[in-house]
């Protein structure tokens, strides 16, 4: 290497296992003290911290706030949307079926267990950090997928199925869109696969 050329960057250091193990604690303990149905902002650091079993020095630490905790805790809802609305695949040049996965009306009812949790973090369209994450991990999944078997405008048809997802998911935590968990899953399958559809090649 001449002294012109730049140095290459250090190599990314491995987690800290116990790093992980109290962020999981941390969000457990967040998770727990919402799934009574209370709202983010009736929930205080004091009170996950205790339940984790952590002092708040270490809270601040690792987060700077409770609403960047909710964020973090909130990661596997975007992870699992991804899974549930694909759960159909089983291999390459799987077909959609014309009925949506089991697994989605059960994400669906988890998702609505946890609803004042979530709500503060996906606002009403789709806005909002949780917001932000969930359409993002759709919109690269459903785009990958159409570039893989060579369907047409990937780029626009993974916008739309991202928005739609996460605009109507958003809407009906916040109880603008009434319907229960199975009902919601048959009409956003019915619109995500129209979607698809919409933009097939045709033949």
């Amino acid at each position: 290497m001449s002294a012109a050329e730049p140095a290459p960057p250090p190599a990314p250091r491995a987690a800290d296992p116990r790093t992980a193990r109290t962020r999981a604690r941390l969000c457990a303990a967040l998770l727990t003290e919402c799934g009574a149905g209370r709202e983010l902002a009736e929930v205080s650091v004091s009170a996950v911290v205790r339940r984790a079993g952590v002092g708040r020095a270490t809270f601040y630490l690792h987060y700077e706030d409770l609403p960047a905790l909710a964020v973090d805790a909130c990661a596997d809802v975007a992870h699992a949307a991804v899974d549930a609305l694909h759960a159909w695949q089983t291999g390459p040049g799987s077909v959609a079926p014309a009925r949506p996965p089991a697994a989605l009306a059960g994400y669906l009812a988890g998702v609505a267990g946890h609803a004042a949790l979530y709500r503060p973090l996906l606002l009403p369209g789709g806005g909002g950090p949780l917001g932000e994450r969930l359409g993002r991990e759709l919109r690269a999944r459903a785009r990958a997928e159409r570039e893989a078997v060579g369907a047409p405008r990937p780029d626009l048809v993974a916008s739309a199925v991202a928005a739609a997802f996460t605009g109507v998911l958003a809407d009906w935590l916040h109880d603008l869109v009434p319907a229960g968990p199975e009902e919601l899953a048959d009409h956003v399958w019915a619109l995500l696969l129209a979607l698809h559809r919409a933009e097939a090649p045709a033949g």
